[in-house]
């Protein structure tokens, strides 16, 4: 939703970027004096999003088309393949950057640069005040990269047929890709993907297989894989481990287990991970994608999770380093320019890392 900060910081935006030269060179370096933005408008109680290539001001291409998207689609279907995208630029907090995710579904993801709309956020490594410094990084070539892990996941009916899902939202099998090129069955999810037992008073019966040995017989509200970014998500709520990003993991929760000795466990980024529902199940396991519902696993059905191939490549802010900033921290301890750790920044600031209560007091009080 396009509320009156955002359209602001838009237009701040597309006006820094056509006063930019150095964008303008690399795109007559490319063959193109100009270039093309797609602006992604939602409402929010809607499942159905518009996007609007609309015709801005200083002299940004036009796509005459309008075309809707609806949820769960792939964005290169319309635009192209995702090479042709030079840069993805998201306003909002981290739920923008997961939604900007699964629009690149079927392949690679471009570069993300993401802006904080006041929000608080792992994800979210520029505050929306600081995009001209962050713009001239990525235009001038600076910019560093955290490739961020993404999960590939594919879903099975009791005869291992692979199962897909229709723009209505109902699961079907997918027979041919070559006939439904529409319903790829790989799901790619950023932070995790969650069976639970929904809105039934039952646990669930979930077999848990490792590369395709038996694990174990998990009895719970439900189970948690997630990537190390989503380690930080709800994996951590429901007391899973923290996982630094630049990691290549799979990281298995349980929620609220029926065994005391059912722990967290964390499994090299090669390992092929099917949960099934067992076939003495109570209950059928609802299906929750990076905070998307999606399928409803019955008793016998299955999802098989693994890494994607096809990473987040998001945009540092070590990226934006100054002169000034340079010179502080050559007087001062800790990384040297260029090489401080978002994400330790990150726990420190956000989740208040082993802060003590006397910390926490000081905090509070230097706020006031």
């Amino acid at each position: 939703m396009r509320t009156p900060p955002v359209i602001l910081a838009i237009d701040a935006f597309l006006e820094y970027v056509s006063a930019t030269p150095s964008w303008e060179a690399s795109s007559h370096r490319r063959g193109t004096g100009t270039f093309t933005i797609h602006i992604q408008e939602f409402e929010c109680s809607m499942k159905i999003g518009r996007i609007y290539l609309m015709e801005l001001r200083y002299g940004v291409q036009v796509c005459p088309a309008m075309c809707t998207l609806s949820a769960g689609s792939n964005l290169t279907q319309r635009t192209g393949s995702p090479e042709k995208i030079d840069l993805v630029v998201t306003l909002g907090g981290d739920g923008t950057i997961l939604h900007a995710s699964s629009l690149f579904s079927a392949g690679a993801v471009p570069p993300v640069l993401s802006f904080s709309m006041g929000t608080l956020g792992f994800l979210l490594p520029f505050h929306i005040d600081d995009f001209d410094k962050a713009l001239e990084s990525v235009f001038s070539g600076k910019a560093t990269i955290l490739n961020r892990m993404r999960l590939a996941c594919t879903f099975y009916d009791k005869e291992l047929a692979k199962k897909g899902k229709d723009g209505d939202g109902e699961d079907r099998l997918v027979l041919s890709l070559d006939i439904f090129p529409e319903f790829s069955p790989d799901w790619q999810v950023m932070n995790e993907i969650a069976l639970h037992r929904g809105s039934s008073p039952h646990l669930n019966t979930i077999d848990i297989f490792v590369d395709g040995q038996h694990l174990t017989e998990a009895v719970s509200d439900g189970l948690i894989v997630s990537t190390p970014t989503g380690s930080t998500a709800y994996s951590l709520s429901a007391g899973g481990p923290i996982v630094h990003p630049s990691l290549s993991a799979l990281v298995l929760t349980p929620i609220c287990p029926r065994s005391l000795s059912f722990r967290p466990l964390v499994f090299p980024s090669s390992s092929i991970i099917t949960l099934r529902i067992g076939d003495r199940s109570r209950a059928p396991a609802g299906i929750s994608m990076d905070g998307r519902s999606s399928h409803t696993l019955h008793p016998g059905e299955s999802v098989v999770v693994q890494a994607s191939p096809y990473p987040v490549p998001c945009i540092n802010r070590s990226s934006i380093i100054t002169s000034t900033d340079v010179e502080n921290m050559r007087q001062s301890e800790g990384a040297g320019p260029g090489k401080e750790d978002d994400w330790v920044r990150d726990i420190n600031n956000l989740l208040q890392y082993n802060a003590t209560f006397r910390s926490k007091a000081l905090l509070r009080h230097s706020r006031t």
